[in-house]
């Protein structure tokens, strides 16, 4: 081992996690559930598909409505 060998850095944030994983060991589990349930959902590609075919081309200028009233 070097002499001139620092301790590992950790940061605060880190430090702060790790106390809450140990303080609360279901954690990580829970979070997994969390995620299964928005996130890991099977998707239906005949209904994305829908959606797409149903999509209207946004305008240029979004906030533009119409034609100005003073054009030619």
């Amino acid at each position: 081992m070097s002499i001139f060998r620092r301790p590992d850095y950790t940061s605060e944030v880190t430090q702060f996690i790790e106390s809450l994983k140990v303080q609360k060991p279901t954690l990580e589990a829970e979070q997994r559930a969390g995620r299964a349930i928005l996130w890991d959902q099977k998707i239906d590609r005949s209904v994305e598909q829908e959606y797409e075919e149903a999509r209207v081309a946004q305008q240029p200028y979004v906030y533009q409505t119409g034609q100005h009233p003073n054009a030619k």
